[in-house]
């Protein structure tokens, strides 16, 4: 017997003990394997569920809102309006569009509800927008969406309650406001 011979034996020896290591691993892991269970899939049991998102309630407007202005100075729109049962003031943003009726309503910023809302005592409040911070409402017939939204806790809004408002051609003659909602 050569030394290739003999070569060639040992590997073949080595190749069959490598799978039969290979088939006692295989085998060990099929008998411990997965077992049957009592899943679902088998049972005849049922189950059912549901969801809904949370309804935030909007604040309701009053009485119709107003557009005040002496020759275009001082030029504000009114509101008067109500948050939704269980909302106070600090619950309420006042957003606008500035782009036209439709279009998406953004924070109405450099506005304070506290300082520009008075307490009419009965659960309602009177809230005076000066057009200065309202943008394209300075006159030229542009038309401005005004809304009051309630925020809960959680980052949820309600729908709006909205106003809108035209400041007329100049300085405030012929602006007028009308409730949307």
């Amino acid at each position: 017997m050569t030394r290739n011979d003999r070569l060639r034996i040992i590997r073949n020896r080595r190749v069959q003990a490598l799978i039969a290591g290979l088939a006692l691993v295989m085998l060990a892991l099929g008998l411990s394997g997965a077992r049957s269970t009592m899943a679902g899939w088998a049972d005849s049991e049922e189950s059912a569920g549901s969801f809904s998102a949370a309804t935030i309630p909007a604040p309701a407007l009053t009485k119709s809102c107003e557009f005040r202005s002496v020759l275009g100075l001082g030029a504000r729109v009114r509101v008067y309006w109500k948050p939704p049962a269980g909302y106070q003031l600090d619950d309420i943003v006042v957003k606008a569009s500035t782009r036209g009726l439709g279009s998406v309503l953004a924070p109405l910023t450099g506005f304070s509800l506290t300082s520009n809302t008075t307490s009419n005592g009965d659960g309602t409040y009177t809230t005076d927008v000066p057009t200065n911070l309202l943008g394209g409402l300075l006159g030229l017939g542009t038309e401005l969406e005004i809304a009051f939204v309630a925020e809960h806790e959680s980052g949820w809004q309600s729908k709006p309650a909205s106003v809108a408002s035209n400041a007329g051609l100049l300085g405030g003659i012929g602006g007028n406001c009308r409730n949307l909602t």
